[in-house]
């Protein structure tokens, strides 16, 4: 069963954004979020964008959650979510 995905973005620079996938209601691994990963690359890269950084979160509050992608990234994903500075909007990756 595939798990309900939420996706928003982070400004990086006023030209870039790092895109934020979120996991609900499922549980993942290292694997799991790096195949998440992929497939959002995939989708941004038939958009235009070649070099998307992309960080895959899972959890709900701030003792659990887990994010998955390159340390500046998930740092900038962390400050943004502690700071409710996300809007998150429906996924589905094929």
């Amino acid at each position: 069963m595939q798990p309900r995905l939420t996706y928003g973005t982070v400004r990086k620079t006023p030209r870039t954004a790092i895109y934020v996938v979120r996991v609900h209601e499922a549980y993942i691994d290292v694997e799991e979020a790096d195949t998440i990963a992929a497939r959002m690359r995939e989708r941004l890269a038939r958009r235009g964008e070649i070099a998307a950084d992309v960080v895959v979160v899972q959890g709900y509050d701030k003792n659990s959650l887990r994010l998955y992608g390159l340390p500046y990234s998930t740092n900038r994903v962390r400050a943004a979510m502690f700071n409710a500075a996300i809007q998150w909007m429906p996924l589905t990756l094929d």
